[in-house]
């Protein structure tokens, strides 16, 4: 039986007098891709920088594999949160070289993520030349560096071409087999729908529905009631 990785309890999170995050509750099984869905300022990006400790909550609790999250589980969390941190003056292994440094990971490693990421051909060429997809890559690869069981993008395929979210879908497909869980956000429902084994969806702070993803459901139906709901629309 799947246990799982992340379990969130009843988080709130507010700045100045705006409620963000109201009393979310959400179970993320280990070795899935999980898909948190939301229309935008739905309180996504900030649920995802409490778990990659990039925010505090207010109240609730965030229990990661079994325990009470502390910064000493960032070791075994991978994230691209908004855009990819990567110097666009340095080559891809430049990128990753900077990064291992800090973490004393090996150039082996750094091969190993350059192959998982597709850009082993990328040479001397500076990042700030890469397109959009590649550099999104190359933020995951940075992410993957330190061997992480959980991996969180935020929106990895905005912007994205449709080859460019194909070769990423793939990719995010890809990991669970490697024991890696994969918590990614995003609005646009036909991509998770072909992505995720499980979704939740917030809106306007609240999670409305968790379950898992079904290639039978109407997912805009359900995602629109879950958003009109949440706003009190009738």
């Amino acid at each position: 039986m799947s246990q799982n990785i992340i379990e969130i309890k009843n988080l709130q999170k507010s700045f100045k007098k705006q409620q963000v995050l109201k009393n979310i509750s959400l179970s993320i099984p280990e070795n899935c891709v999980y898909g948190l869905l939301g229309p935008n300022g739905a309180g996504k990006s900030t649920l995802l920088k409490m778990i990659t400790g990039l925010l505090r909550p207010d109240s609730g609790q965030i229990i990661f594999q079994g325990h009470p999250w502390s910064r000493k589980d960032l070791k075994d969390i991978g994230g691209l949160i908004e855009t990819p941190p990567v110097y666009e003056n340095l080559s891809a292994w430049e990128n990753l070289k900077v990064r291992a440094l800090i973490l004393g990971e090996t150039e082996a490693r750094m091969r190993e993520v350059l192959e998982i990421a597709d850009l082993t051909d990328t040479g001397k060429k500076p990042a700030g030349k890469f397109s959009l997809g590649m550099k999104q890559r190359l933020g995951i690869a940075i992410a993957l560096l330190g061997h992480p069981k959980l991996l969180v993008l935020d929106e990895p395929v905005n912007g994205l071409d449709p080859l460019g979210i194909q070769e990423l879908r793939h990719l995010i497909r890809s990991f669970p087999d490697q024991g890696i869980t994969v918590l990614v956000s995003s609005h646009i429902l036909s991509e998770i729908q072909q992505t995720a084994d499980y979704i939740g969806i917030i809106a306007n702070g609240k999670l409305g529905y968790e379950g898992i993803v079904d290639e039978s459901q109407d997912l805009e139906q359900l995602f629109m009631k879950i958003v009109a709901v949440e706003r009190g629309v009738r």
